[in-house]
């Protein structure tokens, strides 16, 4: 599906957030449009995993804002104000985490249903059917029943991508969910990934699986040292990088 490249889901506007003497962003702005899918690239500590916590409303920043939808969050608003912001960003972007985190008490199937119930007051009976026919649209109808510890690291983040996808949201946020994976369970999870494109979900990834950003991303944005130091279509960042550090990570991660 084309991109909506009129339409913002994320407004990301000079985000700030340090760890003591470490600026861990610096000044990031960012627009994510409905039905893009954007690749986060760049070396480890350079802020990927920050900006997309920041994005969903789990980790607090020292200036700027962020916009999802029609919701604001800023730094220089009150928690109360921000607390119910963020329960309303929640309900529009989906996170999927590196270590699934998922419920070892629950089935799968619990696991997808569990947050429709508690959160949309969902019946029963409907969440338990959505979350079977999410499960069969992410190769894992035949493990409804099985409990996280019967899983492979790949149905594992299945199970989460599901879970995500049954609070309904309008776009996914997902942190280098193949990076613990061997080669064979990456692809499993990346094709559902690639599904979800096509059927328009936005989606922001950061990986370092530069194939998957070649060939599924609309936009990739090359974070490091907590700034944006390239972005552009992948054909332009991954094969002719203008930066220097886009260049030294590029020669890092493919050799």
């Amino acid at each position: 599906m084309t991109p909506d490249t009129d339409t913002p889901l994320v407004t990301v506007t000079s985000l700030a957030k340090s760890y003591g003497p470490r600026r861990v962003l610096d000044g990031v702005s960012l627009t994510i449009r409905r039905s893009e899918t954007v690749a986060l690239l760049g070396p480890s500590g350079g802020g990927k995993s920050t900006l997309l916590r920041s994005m969903n409303a789990l980790s607090p920043w020292d200036s700027g804002e962020i916009q999802v939808g029609p919701h604001r969050m800023s730094a220089t608003s009150d928690r109360q104000t921000n607390a119910a912001v963020a329960r309303q960003v929640r309900l529009l972007l989906g996170m999927v985490f590196q270590d699934f985190q998922l419920f070892p008490h629950l089935s799968a199937l619990d696991n997808v249903s569990e947050a429709p119930r508690r959160v949309l007051d969902v019946p029963l009976n409907e969440a338990r059917k959505r979350a079977q026919e999410l499960l069969d649209r992410v190769g894992m109808s035949a493990h409804v029943n099985s409990y996280p510890h019967q899983l492979s690291g790949g149905q594992k983040q299945r199970v989460a991508i599901a879970r995500a996808l049954a609070m309904r949201p309008q776009g996914l946020l997902c942190d280098e969910i193949t990076s613990a994976l061997d080669p064979e369970l990456k692809h499993e999870v990346l094709e559902v990934l690639e599904a979800l494109k096509r059927d328009g979900m936005t989606l922001v990834v950061v990986t370092h699986e530069i194939g998957f950003a070649r060939r599924v991303a609309d936009r990739v944005v090359v974070l490091a040292g907590g700034r944006i130091v390239e972005e552009g279509p992948p054909a332009s960042v991954l094969d002719a990088p203008q930066s220097v550090r886009t260049q030294q990570f590029l020669r890092r991660v493919m050799n």
